[in-house]
């Protein structure tokens, strides 16, 4: 049997996304549910990190992901690619970034193209703090310290054998001060 690969249908995100929407209460009804989705979107692409509630951050990350994934995948050519970058991205300038800083910079990505970060939870406040969502590559300072091991890097290595030559040569001198002083008491 000869069947369709339905894999290359469509882009498969590095990411769970939930199969239904969250019910977000909004007095506009679905409408300004979407508004703000695409408010959230076109800000994440436009300022590259955000800070706003947990759950519209973990929305809006797989809006956003399917959004470059198909703009890796199909690239600006493609008319339905373009048609939905057109409807997320309110300013229409950011349609020119995402197609020419975004995509370039996530051809070679194996993994999500977005991060998120729970932020800090103010007591008394909102009961599931914050997030902090962000596109990978971005050109602030990383929110969380490198946690790479680098302990076998040379000058690692070079700095721990001196400093293990440093105590033994200070040993040493010690010893040889602390020997006279046990001659002398003995004579």
């Amino acid at each position: 049997m000869n069947q369709a690969d339905l894999t290359r249908l469509v882009s498969l995100l590095k990411l769970s996304v939930k199969a239904k929407p969250r019910p977000f209460a909004n007095p506009e009804g679905p409408a300004g549910r979407l508004k703000k989705m695409k408010a959230t979107v076109t800000a994440l692409v436009k300022y590259e990190r955000i800070e706003l509630n947990y759950h519209r951050a973990d929305e809006a990350r797989g809006y956003a992901e399917r959004l470059i994934s198909d703009a890796v995948r199909y690239g600006d050519k493609h008319k339905h690619t373009m048609e939905m970058a057109d409807y997320w991205l309110d300013e229409k300038q950011l349609v020119h970034k995402l197609f020419k800083v975004l995509v370039p910079r996530y051809e070679t990505h194996t993994s999500s193209f977005t991060k998120m970060y729970l932020g800090p939870r103010e007591y008394p406040g909102y009961r599931d703090g914050t997030a902090i969502l962000e596109l990978k590559g971005n050109p602030f300072p990383l929110l969380k310290p490198d946690e790479q091991n680098h302990h076998y890097w040379l000058h690692n290595v070079l700095l721990d054998e001196a400093k293990k030559e440093f105590r033994l040569s200070k040993a040493e001198q010690a010893k040889k001060e602390a020997e006279p002083e046990t001659t002398k008491t003995e004579s």
